[in-house]
């Protein structure tokens, strides 16, 4: 089965088998979203918190996500796959850039709204 997953930060979404990780299906797929790194659970770049849905979790590296911070839905998304539809936040080191890019991104809509209807014939 094919499950949607919905990375919260940037707003994209991209199907996942429940045979695959979320972020080897997100690479699969084009998707962008989660940061990319050693793709083994090793560096923590794609860290994430799960805020809605179920996963089966492998094995991570303490270094990476602590047991605490495990049991409140944080993990690696190279180490999980879906049980259900999931919504994930990337909080990692890689966290700030994704925000600041929407941010701008955000910003430079809003300022292009405003142009077009100040142009003659505008909105």
């Amino acid at each position: 089965m094919t499950w949607r997953i919905e990375v919260e930060n940037t707003g994209d979404t991209f199907g996942c088998a429940e045979s695959a990780t979320v972020l080897h299906a997100m690479a699969a797929t084009g998707g962008r979203g989660i940061p990319l790194g050693c793709r083994g659970g090793g560096c923590g770049v794609c860290k994430v918190q799960v805020l809605s849905g179920r996963y089966h979790a492998c094995k991570m590296s303490r270094a990476c996500v602590s047991a605490d911070e495990e049991a409140r839905g944080t993990v690696l998304a190279c180490r999980i796959s879906p049980l259900t539809d999931l919504s994930v936040r990337v909080i990692g080191r890689m966290a700030r850039c994704i925000d600041k890019a929407r941010a701008r991104t955000v910003a430079e809509e809003h300022q292009e709204s405003i142009q077009q209807q100040q142009a003659p014939g505008g909105v």
